[in-house]
């Protein structure tokens, strides 16, 4: 067959793939001028104005987040805990009422499938709440996995939003958005519990949980409702500071917090000995879960003293030239890790990363290079996190650097 005259010629490389999906504050976003990017299949606002002013926001005042992109799977029954047990590697049926707990998905071989916050709302339910490019995996895999016991698994992603206010304002501003009662309560919360309540006669659940390394509160309610909740929050917290944040300013947030990042510091060939999330694993129950015989061979050989082994460690420069992704870490010239994050830190003033490196080299203030596109830049082992909310201070500073415990 021949081709027409005229014809237009493919394009030698595909375009890129658009997002596939939108967030029910996508109208809101655009309204306040952000500019957007694909994460995990979702057009999300990468800023606004200013992703510095976003972060400075977040550390001195608030900072307002679109988070409608993570996972919502609800598991319910007279076996949820048991089986939630079975499928993640902590000891969720343990877990008191209104309490929420970090945890991780691992598959078979001990790798990484995703972490987790997951809330219990009472004696036989539990809200499992997976990044937003896993939420499909978890979803099936909690089915799969809960398939043995008494409990239904239902995946509530695409009917709930969720919104998060975070910064030393963060509680003032939902008092203002919630009734006198309410308001109330959610003063008294503790980090890392969740109570249901009522906005506006809308069903919510509010969370003392966040991403940033400053208290916060999340807002897990129908999505219908969702720009609703927005616009009240932003006009609450219109005089105590708050700025619509996106995802930018919550990775440069969360790094200085030390926290990890799916497809970051986490992957499906990382365990959590490695990722310093050992305290996770519940080696010490007594029942199964899926990966734990893999899981206790790397907790074996992770305890070794003489294993080589990578492991994850932070790491401060002595300029504000930063390591990326990717980039290699360099020990007497030789490649010795690997860098997963990596940024200017807005609020320390210099460059910070995380990064895997040979168990050799994770000791306190070890010295070690990163080849940043060609060239050398000094950078020194440090404890994470970086920056600590109690202390509201840089911790380390690069002249006085802390070394990981390995």
């Amino acid at each position: 067959m021949t081709t027409p005259p005229h014809a237009p010629h493919p394009p030698a490389t595909a375009p890129p793939a658009q997002p596939s999906h939108r967030t029910s504050l996508h109208d809101e976003h655009r309204a306040l001028g952000a500019s957007f990017t694909d994460f995990g299949g979702w057009d999300m606002p990468l800023k606004y104005t200013s992703d510095l002013a976003e972060h400075h926001a977040v550390r001195k005042a608030a900072g307002l987040f679109d988070l409608s992109h993570m996972g919502e799977v609800r598991v319910t029954g007279p076996q949820a805990g048991e089986a939630l047990d079975y499928a993640l590697v902590g000891h969720l049926s343990a877990m008191p009422w209104g309490k929420a707990k970090y945890t991780l998905m691992c598959a078979p071989d001990g790798g990484i499938i995703d972490d987790l916050i997951v809330y219990r709302l009472g004696p036989d339910e539990f809200l499992v709440v997976p990044n937003a490019g896993n939420a499909g995996t978890v979803a099936t895999a909690l089915r799969e996995r809960a398939s043995a016991f008494d409990a239904a698994v239902v995946d509530e992603s695409d009917a709930t939003a969720l919104v998060a206010v975070q910064g030393p304002n963060a509680a003032a501003i939902l008092e203002r958005a919630f009734s006198t009662q309410v308001s109330a309560r959610i003063s008294a919360m503790r980090y890392y519990t969740g109570i249901s309540e009522s906005w506006r006669g809308i069903p919510a659940l509010v969370a003392r949980t966040g991403y940033t390394g400053e208290d916060g509160f999340e807002i897990f309610l129908p999505s219908e409702h969702a720009p609703s909740l927005w616009a009240c929050l932003l006009s609450e917290g219109a005089d105590l500071g708050l700025l619509p944040a996106g995802l930018a300013s919550r990775d440069s947030l969360r790094l200085e917090a030390g926290m990890p990042l799916y497809g970051h510091e986490l992957t499906r060939n990382t365990n959590p000995f490695a990722a310093g999330l050992g305290d996770v694993v519940a080696l010490g129950s007594k029942g199964d879960f899926v990966g734990r015989r893999s899981l206790e061979a790397a907790h074996e050989r992770h305890e070794e003293a003489t294993t080589t082994d990578r492991v994850l460690v932070g790491l401060v420069g002595t300029t504000k030239r930063a390591a990326r992704q990717h980039q290699d870490v360099l020990g007497h010239d030789n490649v010795v890790g690997t860098v997963t994050s990596g940024a200017p830190s807005p609020t320390l003033g210099y460059a910070i990363a995380m990064a895997y490196v040979d168990r050799w080299y994770a000791g306190p203030g070890t010295n070690l290079e990163v080849d940043v596109r060609g060239t050398t830049e000094s950078f020194t082992v440090s404890p994470l996190p970086f920056y600590r909310r109690r202390l509201n201070r840089p911790t380390p500073t690069p002249s006085s650097p802390q070394g990981l415990s390995s």
